[in-house]
């Protein structure tokens, strides 16, 4: 098969939730784009060019490390924009078939590429498809009316797209300006084309929130676990006037003492997530040696967390906070400190438990030296 490819790989991936773009997390033991490009390389392509942040230029070099036949291109701010940076970069010439295909649908397989290449032998553009099997509802936005759809005439469209180069690149020259196309197919067909459908398949679906992740890795046939970590920190009380717990600033006659902001609670979270990882403890990746995390807020390394469970192809279940002191008094500020996890972590509200406890007077918390967390965090990971 001659042809060329562009795979768009330039979005941010906000909806995938934490741990970076979704196209450089890890899938199946490798990043997700590099799936694409393994693919349309092997399947024959001439070339391809893969569009990508500017900044995102040494993520690619390490994603794609030891393939050749690929080029980067840099993205645009549109899904359109990326893909006419794409085609510039290619230099085909007006007939060779160009292959164009999201970094975010990273099941492609050698097939897909024949049956689309055999499909545009007589039409401008071929892209596979999957019938609507759901019953479709319309409802109307003014008046609220719902009416029913006929599925039977209903696709859903997926990605590589094939066309000619010549054909796509005059087509995109001639989209309106200010209009943004949902895909490629829709550019040619809007230019007079003629797009014929070929057969879809579920492996090729699209991966936009952190539960697709786990059902691509099912798709692959990989084993997942479920992991549990749990965490433990404690701090001693000193001067001052607040105190930062579970990401809440609390008003309060003492803080507490730390190389960070010395929230116990992220800090016993941190630890839990960590855990379950096996990827050691929060001294270990935030050394308090370290004068670049004086003061830094503790959310800075739950972050850091979470982003390596999803760098995994991870998803986090839910986690368990429970702080142990004798003031300030928790259950006043318990729901702004769920929302606040919840936020941090991308979680429903529901998978959040803050609690809080005393030790009847005794211990170092009893006699309130200082403050103690422990934590527990469940993790979905792949074996």
């Amino acid at each position: 098969m001659d042809f060329s490819a562009v795979i768009v790989a330039a979005g941010s991936g906000q909806r995938a939730g934490p741990g970076g773009a979704k196209q450089w997390r890890t899938l199946g033991g490798k990043p997700v784009a590099r799936w694409s490009l393994e693919a349309l390389l092997a399947a024959g392509a001439r070339r391809v060019v893969v569009v990508a942040p500017a900044d995102d230029t040494e993520l690619a070099r390490e994603a794609f490390a030891g393939l050749s036949g690929w080029v980067l291109a840099p993205g645009g701010a549109t899904r359109d924009q990326s893909v006419i940076s794409g085609l510039k970069a290619l230099d085909a010439d007006g007939e060779e078939i160009v292959l164009i295909h999201d970094a975010a649908r990273p099941l492609v397989e050698a097939r897909h590429v024949e049956a689309l290449i055999a499909a545009i032998a007589d039409a401008d553009g071929a892209l596979p498809a999957l019938p609507v099997t759901d019953t479709i509802k319309r409802r109307e936005t003014e008046s609220g009316a719902v009416t029913t759809e006929d599925r039977s005439v209903l696709w859903r469209a997926q990605t590589p797209q094939a066309f000619r180069f010549g054909r796509l690149a005059a087509a995109y020259a001639a989209w309106p300006t200010g209009e943004t196309p949902t895909d490629d197919a829709a550019v040619v067909e809007r230019n007079g084309g003629r797009i014929a459908l070929t057969p879809g398949d579920a492996r090729l679906m699209k991966l936009t929130y952190p539960e697709d992740f786990a059902m691509a890795e099912t798709m692959l046939g990989g084993v997942r676990a479920v992991r549990v970590g749990q965490g433990f920190d404690a701090h001693r009380w000193g001067p001052g006037q607040s105190v930062w717990l579970c990401g809440v600033e609390i008003a309060h006659d003492r803080t507490l003492i730390g190389h960070s902001d010395a929230d116990a609670g992220l800090h016993a979270l941190t630890d839990a997530l960590l855990g379950a990882l096996g990827e050691g403890d929060i001294g270990d990746h935030f050394p308090p040696t370290d004068l670049q995390w004086k003061g830094v807020a503790s959310s800075v390394f739950l972050e850091h967390a979470a982003r390596l469970i999803a760098a995994r192809g991870g998803r986090i279940i839910n986690v368990d906070v429970t702080l142990i002191c004798e003031r300030p008094k928790i259950k006043p500020h318990r729901e702004a400190m769920r929302a606040r996890l919840a936020d941090l972590l991308d979680l429903p509200l529901n998978r959040v438990s803050v609690k809080a406890t005393t030790t009847e007077a005794m211990g170092f918390t009893g006699r309130e030296e200082g403050l103690a967390a422990q934590a527990v965090a469940a993790v979905d990971l792949p074996l």
